[in-house]
Order: structure tokens, then C-alpha cells, then sequence
């Protein structure tokens, strides 16, 4: 098989940042939050625009990149609402978005464990959910996504191929298990259809039928 290095990077650089993702995405790196590559958030934006999104959830905000991706391709009038432990980083979320020029009725910050803040969600409250949180508890945050999204929502799944080590069945460390575990239930599960796209470091996109 031809090596494919060269496409792929022509594929995360195809679509380009506006100022203010490249200023969000600075402040995310100097934070130690590595923020979405540009190719992971063009898949976001138009994964978001192709569903009509008006309600998205994020699991992990970091600087708040990805969602401003998200933003851009969501309905006018749509709401992002965004859990993340870490407090100073929705902190620095929030400036992100307003230096964008979002209305703060368009966002919902939300600080805390995702695991502890995911069960109040309403049930089919959600056009689409994103899964860029704690490796380790995703299996579980799955499970409440399937809970909280409408029928003919999406679920998006950041890091599926995990460093490039999913495809390889001799790695076992045990992220790369959960990874590959997470995105074998969304192929094998009958309630979705799914895909996996090679953008980033992998994206499992599922939509629930």
C-alpha cells in the first residue's frame, strides 16, 4: 500500500482557520490543552451543519477550539453546552468565544465531572454529542449519549484511532483498548450507523437510528 503520510497531511491542512481559531488554538497549546487540528474541526463544523444541530453537547471543552468549530456550523440560533473539570480552561473557553463575537446565549459552560454532570441531561435532549474527554470514562460517557441524543442524532468520538495505535491488534496498553473497544461498540451496536474518519487523531462519527 502507498504511504499515505503526505495526503494526510495535505487533507488537515485543506481547510483553513479563521484568526480566531488560530488565536484560540495558541492559547490552547500554551495552556497544554492540545487543541482539534484543523482537519478534526472541519469534520466537527460539517458533521454539526449537515444535522441542522441546534443543541450540541461537548465532554471536554479544553480552550474551547473544537467548539467554535462546532459554532460555525450549527443553526444561527443553536446552543453549545460544554462540561469540563477544569475550570480555568471554560475560563479561558469563554474569552475564546466572545473574542469570536458569540453571543453568550449560544453557550453553556458548564464546570465539573462529566461522569457526575451527564446523568441531569435531558433524555433525546441533543441533536449531537462529542466525546473529547477522559479516555478512560468514555465507555461510560457512551452510554449516556445514547440516552440524551434524538433519534437521527450524532455521536462523535474524538481520538478513535488513538495515536495510530487502534489498527494495530499487538498494542494492548489499556487506552488504546478502551479506544478500540468504544469504537468497536459503535460499528457493532444495531442502534447506529457509523464510520470512522481518518482526520486528526480519528474521529468514529455514529448516527442513532
Amino acid at each position: 500500500m502507498a504511504d499515505k503520510a503526505q495526503t494526510w497531511v495535505y487533507t488537515e491542512d485543506y481547510v483553513a482557520e479563521s484568526d480566531a481559531l488560530t488565536a484560540a488554538s495558541a492559547v490552547a497549546s500554551e495552556l497544554g490543552a492540545t487543541p482539534v487540528s484543523s482537519g478534526t474541526g472541519a469534520a466537527l463544523r460539517m458533521l454539526a451543519a449537515v444535522s441542522g444541530a441546534r443543541a450540541v453537547l461537548e465532554v471536554g471543552t479544553g480552550a474551547g477550539v473544537s467548539g467554535l468549530w462546532l459554532l460555525d456550523g450549527m443553526a444561527p440560533d443553536g446552543v453549545l453546552t460544554t462540561i469540563d473539570v477544569e475550570s480555568e480552561l471554560l475560563g479561558h473557553a469563554r474569552r475564546n468565544f466572545i473574542a469570536a463575537g458569540l453571543s453568550s446565549h449560544r453557550t453553556r459552560l458548564i464546570a465539573g465531572r462529566a461522569l457526575d454532570v451527564l446523568p441531569r441531561m435531558a433524555a433525546r435532549g441533543y441533536d449531537m454529542v462529542v466525546l473529547d474527554g477522559d479516555l478512560d470514562e468514555t465507555p461510560q460517557y457512551l452510554d449516556h449519549a445514547v440516552r440524551i441524543l434524538r433519534p437521527g442524532g450524532t455521536i462523535a468520538f474524538v481520538h478513535a484511532l488513538w495515536h495510530d495505535q487502534v489498527a494495530d491488534p499487538a498494542r494492548r496498553d489499556a487506552r488504546t483498548v478502551v479506544a478500540r473497544e468504544v469504537v468497536n461498540y459503535l460499528r457493532d451496536s444495531e442502534e447506529f450507523g457509523h464510520t470512522l474518519l481518518p482526520v486528526g487523531d480519528g474521529r468514529a462519527v455514529a448516527v442513532k437510528h
